[in-house]
């Protein structure tokens, strides 16, 4: 394939906080009508049914139009008439006043009717799947932070359950990806799965901090933020569970670029009251970090 037709299949897409852009790899858009149905928007799904919807009783009112007389007291008179005729028998509303005259009236009402059974057959299906389609409602920390405690560094990423229902079962699983050179494999993008000292929750309502011991096991020990940004290192963290409201899996993910990492940062705590018999948790602090060396200087005074 030459280079310019190699270029004409030209794809930009969204990947890990990054824009990519592949050339030579051909769109297969009729074979998965269903993927892109299932990912637009609400407002492109229905404006894409509405416009599909219109070019069809365009169609079939032409084709009444070139029958003679096909149609019995059609009104108005003319090209109008014939889409509003169209609109009813497509939706398989008769009205009984508008109705087919000839046999080829008849014979192109009945593919009309049997298009809109099967095509409004179709959209409630996918109605039903978006509207049934699990969405997460985990929210993650906008950053990771990591500190020295006990003697140990620790990378921390908070998360929380914005539905607070009970997740059940839910499962963490850190991974740090970057840049790496090999003289056989040439450059490539490598992942490392990182070790967590809890990595499920049985039954995840509230909040959870995960952790990840930055030790001589880990990838990350040694490493200086300089060389992170060298080797456009990111974490992915990503989380899975039994929502139990619904019976269905909950799946998040999140990326985060290693410029994001606070270090020597510890969260702010969102609970108050915690030995009363109410406890206040506040996500207005969610997102918040503290300089360990602030933190510290807070508690001498």
């Amino acid at each position: 394939m030459s280079l310019e037709a190699d270029k004409k299949h030209k794809r930009v897409i969204q990947m890990s906080g990054r824009q990519v852009i592949t050339y030579g790899m051909p769109t297969r858009f009729w074979q998965d009508i269903y993927y892109y149905a299932m990912t637009s928007s609400w407002p492109v799904f229905f404006a894409a049914f509405a416009v599909l919807f219109m070019l069809m009783n365009l169609v079939f009112a032409s084709l009444y139009l070139l029958g003679d007389n096909a149609i019995g007291n059609l009104y108005p008179q003319g090209f109008l008439g014939a889409f509003f005729f169209s609109v009813e028998t497509l939706a398989t509303v008769g009205y009984g006043d508008m109705h087919p005259t000839t046999a080829y009236g008849h014979w192109i009402s009945t593919i009309e009717i049997f298009i809109g059974m099967s095509g409004l057959a179709l959209v409630t299906g996918l109605i039903f799947a978006r509207f049934s389609r699990p969405r997460s409602s985990i929210i993650f920390a906008e950053h990771p932070v990591s500190h020295v405690s006990e003697g140990k560094r620790l990378l921390m990423i908070r998360m929380a359950n914005a539905r607070m229902n009970v997740i059940s079962e839910a499962s963490a699983k850190l991974r740090l990806i970057w840049n790496e050179e090999s003289p056989t494999n040439g450059k490539f993008r490598k992942i490392h799965d990182l070790s967590l000292q809890r990595d499920q929750h049985p039954i995840f309502v509230l909040g959870w901090t995960i952790f990840h011991v930055i030790d001589e096991s880990s990838p990350l020990f040694g490493i200086s933020t300089e060389e992170l940004k060298q080797r456009q290192a990111a974490l992915i963290l990503s989380v899975d569970g039994v929502d139990e409201t619904t019976n269905q899996n909950q799946r998040a993910r999140h990326y985060y670029p290693c410029e994001l990492i606070r270090w020597n940062h510890r969260y702010v705590d969102v609970f108050e009251n915690q030995d009363g018999a109410i406890q206040e948790i506040h996500y207005s602090r969610f997102h918040q970090s503290q300089e360990i060396a602030a933190v510290l200087a807070d508690t001498e005074d």
